[in-house]
């Protein structure tokens, strides 16, 4: 069985085909910009704005599913737009699909969201995102849709860079108090997203970690992890500015889980349990 991992070359999709790699699956990635450097694993150009090059791309690979894990932040064409075209094509091909959306997809009013929640999303990210999400449960009989949250690794995510860069002065910006999210760490994720694209199941799942945390709360734990003084970090409220987006939003992973075998674990356990690691 290949699946064909699209936006491989991104942070969550790298990770994807590294634990592909590892366990002997077939796996094929796509990449727009640049390939990763992972043996063994045929790569492919794919623009998902280009629908003929889906095509080309799922006629070579002949996957058995696919998983899209392309961001495409808030560019329509690729985020909403791309999505439409790749649930058509693995519809008309009979492929399984695996599709990664985003918490983004909620404006935060109701604060805590399970997978029965309707999206209302209040940003341009958020509402490509929410489009996909309709257009691929409605063009593709069996699909996965998969939400999450803030994505940690082990020093490698977006979120972890920016903590290490404002520790050392290297970059302007602020940690917010009052934008919290339910972050998950990127091997969880990995994991829970292969078995959801290797077994029978359909449907809306939230895949995002049990801990609430502020984006300063997370960037403290990050810090005493690597062995930075947490005070470096500055703080701030985000209400306290003019950027949009929701403010407080918990995905319930709860009723996902107890479907899963993979536990989703939260940021304390895996950021504070590594710092005790460091320290013994």
């Amino acid at each position: 069985m290949t699946v064909l991992i699209i936006g491989a070359s991104g942070f969550l999709g790298t990770e994807l085909v590294r634990r592909a790699t590892s366990a002997g699956r077939p796996v094929a990635a796509t990449f727009h910009s640049r390939p990763r450097v992972l043996p063994d694993v045929p790569w492919h150009r794919l623009d998902l704005r280009d629908a003929e090059r889906i095509e080309a791309v799922l006629d070579t690979v002949a996957p058995s599913v696919v998983i899209n894990a392309s961001s495409g932040d808030a560019d329509w064409a690729v985020t909403a737009d791309g999505a439409v075209r790749l649930a058509k094509a693995t519809a008309r091909q009979g492929i399984r699909l695996v599709h990664v959306s985003s918490d983004a997809v909620f404006s935060g009013t109701d604060v805590r969201y399970d997978e029965t929640a309707l999206p209302d999303p209040i940003t341009p990210y958020g509402a490509a995102k929410a489009t996909a999400e309709t257009a691929v449960r409605l063009l593709h009989p069996t699909p996965v849709v998969a939400r999450t949250s803030l994505i940690i690794g082990d020093g490698g995510s977006a979120h972890e860079r920016i903590v290490h860069e404002l520790a050392a002065g290297s970059r302007e910006g602020t940690l917010f108090t009052d934008d919290i999210r339910c972050p998950v760490h990127v091997s969880d994720l990995a994991a829970a997203l292969w078995e959801l694209a290797t077994a029978d199941m359909a449907g809306v799942f939230h895949l995002a970690g049990p801990d609430a945390l502020s984006r300063h709360a997370l960037g403290i734990l990050i810090a005493r992890r690597d062995g930075i003084d947490p005070t470096l970090l500055p703080a701030g409220r985000r209400t306290d500015t003019d950027l949009p987006g929701a403010l407080d939003v918990r995905l319930d992973s709860r009723a996902s889980q107890r479907r899963l075998s993979t536990r989703l674990r939260g940021a304390r356990e895996f950021l504070e349990g590594l710092s005790r690691q460091a320290v013994a």
